[in-house]
């Protein structure tokens, strides 16, 4: 029997991700840059993989912005979804990562050690944003049952999907990278989600930079 797959990609890079600003659900475009990774994201899914079915998308600009150069090559339309946001990450938006420690240090000790319940205030925990992506992706697969999709998102929501598929805990430290615009394959199974290919980005040697969330 044909197994339910999903390629998740993390959108293209912005100007923040530069900076190492934290963006969470501010809705920053892509850059010059990001274009880039898109389009040979978009070029290399078109040329070597199954055919995709259906693609979804975050509705923050950076991630549909990357979707619709994916379904400009794939002659379809993308399936906008509130619930494939990043991770609302309240007082810590807007601020630079390596600057977060000495504006909010309590905020920030709770968040190095990933603290499930811990919301920065006004924004989302962990558990509770764990919670949301299991939904929106157990959604996704039952509505595409023995399909393959595509779904533009964030690396926050690829780093549950990656403890999900391998058994990793949402407290210890994240010990994988998610590069901009790389193919994360996985599919479901028995209620179970299963890692078939992580961070495949060899189209991207030419524009691929380090970012964050």
């Amino acid at each position: 029997m044909k197994k339910t797959r999903i390629c998740i990609i993390r959108h293209g890079e912005t100007d923040w991700n530069k900076e190492r600003r934290i963006q969470g659900q501010i809705d920053i475009p892509l850059n010059e840059t990001g274009h880039a990774q898109a389009l040979a994201m978009a070029f290399d899914v078109a040329q070597h993989h199954d055919a995709i079915n259906a693609i979804y998308s975050s509705d923050l600009a950076r991630a549909y912005a990357t979707a619709s150069v994916l379904a400009q090559r794939s002659q379809m339309e993308v399936c906008e979804r509130e619930d494939l946001r990043e991770r609302h990450y309240g007082i810590f938006q807007r601020v630079v990562k390596d600057d977060a420690e000495a504006q909010y240090p309590e905020a920030y000790a709770l968040y190095s050690k990933r603290d499930l319940h811990y919301d920065f205030e006004n924004g989302e925990s962990l558990i509770d944003f764990s919670q949301r992506v299991h939904d929106a992706f157990e959604w996704i697969a039952h509505h595409h049952q023995q399909e393959t999709v595509a779904v533009v998102c964030h690396a926050g929501l690829l780093d549950i999907m990656y403890r999900s598929a391998m058994g990793k805990p949402l407290n210890t430290a994240r010990d994988f990278d998610i590069p901009n615009c790389a193919l994360n394959w996985f599919h479901f199974d028995a209620g179970s989600w299963h890692l078939d290919a992580w961070d495949d980005h060899h189209y991207l040697s030419q524009v691929i930079t380090e970012s964050v969330e």
